[in-house]
């Protein structure tokens, strides 16, 4: 992939996505002149002695405890080590890339009193691609991430793991082989480095470009499955969704009437058939998928902000010499977005296994029980079914607000915490869950078209159609089914599916939120 320009406080989800997705990342030198100022301006308040919180004082509940000059260098050493306590799975790999980019944007606003060989040891392992191993667990999402940042940071500095070309590798031989020197932390530096949003932020994002994908294939799949059961395209009409006036439910209409178009299936539909109605999973689907669409916005702009914000704390103000301490390490606004792209997540899934579920009835779709020719003697989508039911009923349970909870930390110090972490963790997973329940959509809808030959679907929908059939033929009898959804959720999952289709909205749905 080409490199992407990391200019501090001025990053676009575009660029947030291409870090995601592995593309190197460079960094706009202009800020070195902010960056060396912040940190002259940490160096001027320990030569005058004052006690300034985070440079020369004990934290959290210690803040009262003064530490001299002599002892500054293992201050900050052992608040990295002391708070590198997470727990559980490693971070993937890709997400733990858009952690350092996400912190290497905040540390170069000139804000956090880093010296610049900081920075460059970030941008090295980076450029190095060196891993930090993070686990996964140990932040509730208040006064910052900080025990996974500890573990990034700790990496840096020789201590922990980094994954070397997807291989565990102690951190200072790691550093050694790519020679590179261990980081050595000044005043402040360590504070700078484990405080902040970037980990909630990164899973949420992370989370958001694997719901934009999901959302785009359960377009894709609605209106295959709309022509499976030759449903209306009359729910569509833009009229409707005009005297509403919300903006997303007139977007996903239109894209279900582009995508429908010129089909065949659907003109059949028009003659002979008594359905006045049809069921809420077909109809709805604009008012459904168009409600989710503006949460994944509110979503987008919400973390397009944070994402090139200053988080740690206290920060240094280079106009007046002040270091002032506060609160923007507190992710609220992380655990909110984190929450909505959850429950979009959930309904995408939910109205996607309700059209997989009308279609395996024949009282109806009108199509053979289970969607197989012989029903009976064959199951055909009986358990594929059940199995999209499994997996949206877990959605369901994931879906509970994280911003909603709370627990007192440090000694009641930290009295008021977000949750953002595990709420944007479990996005991962929940994505996950809604491909696999969009990629057996995917199967039922294209065989349930089989159906209706000769009859043809519209032209994109046929592409659709035939980019399955390359990899998965239709169901006659009984077979291994496992390996079918994993094909078609692959299709989803890597954007083909919806390439396919080519509709013009489903190119990226929430870059206008940058």
């Amino acid at each position: 992939m080409n490199p992407v320009l990391l200019r501090p406080g001025k990053v676009s989800l575009a660029t947030w996505r291409a870090i995601y997705q592995g593309a190197p990342v460079t960094l706009d030198e202009g800020c070195r002149p902010q960056v060396e100022a912040s940190a002259q301006a940490v160096a001027a308040i320990i030569a005058k002695g004052e006690p300034v919180y985070g440079i020369n004082t004990g934290f959290g509940k210690l803040a009262s405890v003064r530490i001299e000059n002599a002892d500054l260098a293992i201050l900050q050493r052992n608040i990295v080590l002391s708070h590198a306590a997470g727990v559980g799975e490693p971070l993937p790999a890709d997400v733990v890339r858009l952690i350092m980019a996400l912190k290497l944007g905040s540390l170069t606003q000139g804000a956090s009193g880093v010296q610049w060989s900081t920075v460059e040891a970030l941008r090295g392992c980076l450029a190095k691609d060196l891993v930090p191993v993070i686990p996964g667990q140990g932040s509730v999402g208040a006064s910052g991430d900080l025990a996974p940042l500890s573990h990034m940071t700790a990496a840096l500095m020789g201590v922990g793991e980094f994954f070397v070309a997807g291989k565990r590798v102690p951190a200072a031989e790691a550093l050694a082989q790519a020679g590179l020197q261990p980081l050595v932390l000044g005043p402040k530096e360590g504070l700078a480095l484990l405080n902040g949003t970037q980990v909630s932020t990164a899973l949420a994002l992370a989370g958001l470009f694997l719901a934009e994908r999901v959302f785009q294939g359960a377009l894709v799949t609605g209106a295959l499955s709309t022509d499976a059961a030759r449903g209306s395209d009359g729910p569509f009409d833009r009229r409707i969704h005009a005297v509403r006036g919300h903006r997303g439910q007139a977007e996903v209409a239109d894209t279900l009437r582009e995508l429908m178009a010129g089909s065949a299936i659907r003109a059949s539909h028009l003659v002979g058939d008594e359905r006045v109605q049809d069921p809420y999973c077909l109809r709805c689907q604009p008012q459904v998928m168009g409600a989710c669409l503006t949460l994944l916005r509110q979503a987008a702009d919400t973390l397009a902000i944070e994402a090139n914000g200053v988080t740690d704390n206290p920060l240094v103000f280079t106009d007046t010499g002040e270091v002032i301490s506060g609160g923007n390490f507190h992710a609220e606004p992380v655990a909110f977005a984190a929450d909505m792209i959850a429950m979009a997540l959930c309904e995408i899934g939910s109205i996607s296994e309700r059209r997989i579920a009308m279609l395996v009835d024949p009282a109806l779709s009108g199509m053979p029980a289970f969607l197989t020719p012989k029903p009976g003697l064959n199951s055909g989508f009986m358990i594929p079914q059940v199995t999209a039911a499994a997996l949206v009923s877990e959605n369901k349970q994931r879906a509970y607000p994280a911003s909603v909870d709370s627990i007192p930390t440090s000694a009641n110090q930290e009295d008021h915490v977000s949750m953002a972490a595990h709420g944007a963790r479990r996005l991962l997973e929940m994505s996950r869950n809604t491909a696999n329940v969009i990629g057996i959509e995917y199967l039922a809808a294209a065989q349930g078209c089989d159906f209706h030959a000769p009859l043809a679907s519209s032209d994109a929908l046929e592409r659709v159609r035939a980019t399955l059939r390359a990899r998965v033929p239709h169901l006659t009898d009984d077979r291994h089914f496992a390996p079918d959804i994993e094909a078609a959720t692959a299709l989803i999952w890597s954007g083909a599916a919806q390439a396919a289709a080519g509709a013009t909205m489903l190119a990226h749905v929430v870059e206008d939120a940058a």
